[in-house]
């Protein structure tokens, strides 16, 4: 007779005690999941610098459509792009990047940084030259030297991160890669299937 009662008792426990523990462990195991798709949904690719001018901002999306990154990237625009970095037209510029740039790397996991600069752009005639996009060999050199200088910045900040630099001109939606290699890309003339751009070696 005890020895049943005591049985009983012990399921009763068991059974007192599933019911309070499962329903913590199914909690669990729901908010777990919640924050592994939260963190699947706000995980991206890159973080964009880009200028402020209107002009590029069609062209832009298009090449970066044409780069698989729609939706897959965070965006930052700052007057001169790669000449934001060194504190144009206020060093408040280039700190703002490289808060945008901490906040993106360790929110959205980010591996890559592309730094998109342009032709006929008034904040390095401000600072630079007014005239320098007259001189269209010379403006693609200190776009690059500036680009370069970019590179370097982030690179001694970030070891892991990858980084593509490019100059957009008015030729037709063109963009030509700085870095890593030299190339052109053109948006709206497609020739290769897979990533709807043309590209072709480039002779600077």
């Amino acid at each position: 007779m005890n020895k049943n009662i005591n049985q009983c008792l012990c399921c009763s426990s068991r059974r007192h005690f599933l019911r309070s523990f499962l329903p913590g462990v199914i909690a669990f195991t729901v908010l777990q999941s919640a924050q592994s798709a939260k963190a699947e949904v706000h995980q991206t690719k890159a973080l964009v610098l880009s200028c402020i001018d209107f002009r590029f901002l069609t062209a832009e999306q298009s090449f970066l459509r044409n780069k698989n990154l729609i939706d897959k990237y965070d965006l930052t625009a700052l007057a001169g792009a790669s000449l934001a970095l060194t504190g144009f037209p206020h060093p408040s510029d280039a700190e703002a990047f490289w808060d945008q740039l901490d906040i993106s790397y360790k929110l959205h996991h980010i591996n890559k940084v592309i730094i998109i600069d342009h032709q006929d752009c008034g904040a390095y005639a401000m600072m630079i030259d007014p005239n320098l996009s007259k001189d269209p060999e010379r403006e693609l050199q200190v776009h690059t030297d500036y680009l370069n200088q970019a590179y370097s910045s982030i690179r001694s900040r970030y070891s892991d991160i990858e980084i593509e630099m490019y100059f957009a001109t008015l030729n037709q939606g063109e963009f030509q890669q700085i870095f890593p290699k030299l190339e052109k890309w053109n948006i709206f003339n497609p020739v290769n299937s897979y990533n709807n751009c043309s590209i072709k070696n480039c002779n600077y």
